[in-house]
């Protein structure tokens, strides 16, 4: 199967949600063609799998959950990473791509406020 890739980096699903789940502070925006969930200093972010395995983005404030993307993961081929072209500089563009092999196109995607990288940590932190 060939597909066309624009300019950046891929990655297999698993190893970027797994990355993922440990920068849930690090998303600024995620969604798909129809709904955009943002981040602000109120709310949190909550990355989890439910009882079917399903990876499920939320967005919360304090408890109440306000915003939640069900990731049909058996629909991305995989995932492309690229400097988001309407963000700051630093902040990277992860689409989730699926579709067919001869027209693939982002299901879902992540803005991140930095770039993959596997062995960077974070330190725990309340927001500002």
């Amino acid at each position: 199967m060939s597909v066309t890739v624009e300019t950046g980096t891929t990655l297999a699903f698993d190893r970027f949600w797994r990355w993922l789940k440990r920068h849930a502070n690090c998303i600024l925006r995620a969604g798909t063609s129809d709904a955009y969930l943002y981040d602000h200093e109120d709310l949190h972010w909550h990355l989890e799998e439910d009882e079917d395995r399903t990876p499920t983005i939320q967005v919360l404030r304090g408890k109440q959950l306000l915003g939640e993307i069900l990731i049909e993961a058996r629909e991305v081929m995989f995932v492309q990473a690229m400097p988001d072209p309407d963000g700051d500089q630093g902040q990277f563009l992860f689409e989730l791509v699926g579709g067919s092999g001869e027209e693939p196109y982002a299901v879902y995607h992540v803005v991140v406020a930095h770039g993959f990288d596997e062995e960077a940590q974070h330190r725990p932190q309340l927001k500002q």
